[in-house]
């Protein structure tokens, strides 16, 4: 599974057409508290069960999405953090969780 295209969208989404012909949505602050960084985990470790993170519209805003190798992407946000690198597979599943949550 390998993205065809991916693009934003006026909603504050990523649009990701799979090349097995799906199509899946993230909303831009499900994919910020999905950051699979060392940062972002460890937060999330220390605040447990209690952590709701809350972002401003610069935390919000993707500057640059990159591919890495052939496996991955990465995100660079306007607020300056870019040290999460989202696989594939970790992509396809938290827009999996944002299509079941809608």
């Amino acid at each position: 599974m390998i993205p065809e295209k991916i693009r934003l969208t006026k909603n504050n989404e990523l649009l990701v057409r799979w090349n097995d012909n799906v199509e899946s949505s993230v909303k831009l602050s499900n994919l910020r508290r999905n950051c699979p960084c060392a940062i972002c985990n460890s937060e999330q470790k220390e605040q447990g069960d209690k952590y709701i993170p809350i972002y401003t519209s610069e935390q919000l805003a993707i500057e640059k999405i990159s591919p890495v190798g052939t496996y991955a992407i990465s995100i660079s946000w306007k607020d300056g953090h870019n040290t999460g690198i989202y696989e594939y597979k970790h992509l396809r599943s938290i827009s999996k969780i944002q299509e079941a949550t809608n």
